[in-house]
C-alpha cells in the first residue's frame, strides 16, 4: 500500500444535498487499485457544522484526514482546491409559475433598465442635439426629430446589444462565453473567494 498512490480534486463550488456528505459526491477520485478507489468514495465527510441550506467552507485537509484514517499509508495527491465550499440547497424545487414569475421579473428589469440607461447616456451627450445638426448640416432642412439619424441609429443600438451579448453564438457555431456570462462567473469566482477568505479568518480566531 505504501506505493499505492490516490489522486483527489474538488472544484472550489460543490452542490450537496446535506447530511451525509459521501467523498464521491464532492470529489474526482481516481486510483490504481479499483477497490480503494471505490471504497474512499463511500467514506462520509465529517459535516457536523452543516445545519441546513446555505454555503460552508471546508479545507482539502478534513477530506485527506478522513481517507488516512482508513487509509493511513495511502499517498494522497491534491490535484484541486486546498479550501472548496459545499452548497446546500432546499429540498423542495419552486413550482413552474414561480419560476416564471421570477424570469419575467428580471426580463422586465433588464429591459427597462438597459432602456433608462441608453437614455440618460443619450441625453447626457446630447445626440438628439447632435442628430439635429447633422441633418441640418447635410440636407439644410430643419430635422423633425424623426429621420434616417434616428432611425438608423435606434436599430444599430439593438443590432449592436444583440451582437455583443452572443444572441446568435449557437447559429454561428461559436462556443465563446458571452460577456454577461464572464461578469457571472468573475462574480460567483469573487464570492466564493470571500466565503473562503471569511471562513479562514474565524478559524484563526478561535
Amino acid at each position: 500500500m505504501e506505493n499505492e498512490t490516490l489522486y483527489l480534486k474538488i472544484d472550489k463550488n460543490v452542490q450537496s444535498k446535506g447530511n451525509p456528505v459521501y467523498l464521491r459526491d464532492i470529489a474526482s477520485i481516481n486510483c490504481a487499485k479499483k477497490p480503494v478507489e471505490n471504497k474512499v468514495k463511500t467514506l462520509r465527510l465529517p459535516t457536523e457544522i452543516i445545519k441546513g441550506p446555505g454555503r460552508y467552507v471546508f479545507s482539502v485537509l478534513d477530506v485527506i484526514e478522513t481517507i488516512q484514517k482508513e487509509y493511513p499509508n495511502l499517498e494522497i495527491n491534491n490535484l484541486g482546491e486546498s479550501d472548496f465550499i459545499i452548497t446546500v440547497e432546499k429540498d423542495h424545487t419552486p413550482s413552474d409559475a414561480w419560476s416564471w414569475c421570477k424570469t419575467v421579473l428580471v426580463c422586465l428589469l433588464a429591459f427597462f433598465g438597459a432602456a433608462f440607461s441608453i437614455m440618460a447616456f443619450n441625453n447626457d451627450v446630447g445626440v438628439t442635439t447632435l442628430f439635429g445638426q447633422l441633418y441640418e448640416q447635410f440636407t439644410g432642412n430643419e430635422t423633425s426629430g424623426f429621420t434616417v439619424l434616428e432611425i438608423s441609429y435606434s436599430i444599430g443600438v439593438g443590432m449592436g446589444i444583440l451582437l455583443f451579448f452572443h444572441h446568435f453564438a449557437k447559429k454561428k457555431g461559436m462556443s465563446d462565453p458571452t460577456p454577461l456570462e464572464v461578469e457571472m462567473r468573475t462574480y460567483e469566482d469573487d464570492v466564493d473567494m470571500t466565503l473562503v477568505e471569511s471562513g479562514n479568518r474565524k478559524e484563526k480566531t478561535l
